[in-house]
């Protein structure tokens, strides 16, 4: 692709440079840019710019937020008692978007996959007895995907937890093995959570 100015070619990659975004697709993003007015090319880049400098992890679940702690560990509307485990902040999103989930999320930051040198101590998983003890917590729902990575971890996670008295379930296998949270549709996701059973049930029917 031969392009007429050298400072279009470095936005065009610049874009490119993102995940799922061709040169095509970033060629056009970055056409769209250059005929909108001054003020809202600045306003895009200072939301990126925020965005950079001020967006953390939660100190309590490791989602992503703006602030120390994100809004759904502040919000005493919330289920303390009941913690979801999911691989990371999408799944996050996947889960609200149901509607059908009111306790708190600990957030893993990935799977166990030793194929890709990823094992337990790569993962957010130091603090999660601490967060049980912490907040009485009741029951730990496995929201991870259904996979080979997903259900080494379950396993690990419920191997951590077997001395805790704490009921363990898992998400009903309403969705179709191998598939992610984050891919997983919204009715199928929220059935899968309500009808949740104990991760023991499991073991069964492999």
């Amino acid at each position: 692709m031969n392009f007429p100015s050298k400072l279009i070619e470095d936005a065009v990659n610049a874009f490119a440079s993102l995940p799922g975004i061709g040169k095509k697709t970033a060629l056009r993003l970055t056409l769209n840019l250059l005929k909108r007015e001054e003020h809202e090319v600045n306003a895009f880049l200072s939301s990126l710019q925020k965005m950079k400098a001020n967006v953390g992890y939660c100190k309590s679940c490791n989602n992503i937020s703006d602030a120390q702690e994100c809004e759904i560990c502040t919000n005493k509307q919330r289920n303390h008692q009941l913690i979801c485990i999911v691989a990371d902040f999408r799944d996050v999103i996947a889960v609200e978007s149901t509607n059908q989930f009111r306790g708190v999320y600990h957030v893993l930051g990935g799977l166990i996959s030793p194929m890709d040198g990823i094992g337990p101590n790569d993962l957010n998983l130091e603090n999660l007895v601490d967060r049980i003890t912490k907040n009485e917590a009741t029951e730990i729902l496995l929201a991870l995907a259904t996979t080979v990575e997903g259900d080494t971890t379950n396993f690990y996670i419920y191997r951590k937890l077997k001395d805790v008295n704490i009921k363990i379930s898992t998400i009903a296998r309403g969705m179709a093995v191998g598939e992610d949270i984050e891919y997983t549709d919204e009715v199928t996701l929220g059935r899968s959570i309500i009808n949740r059973v104990p991760f023991e049930n499991t073991f069964s029917s492999k």
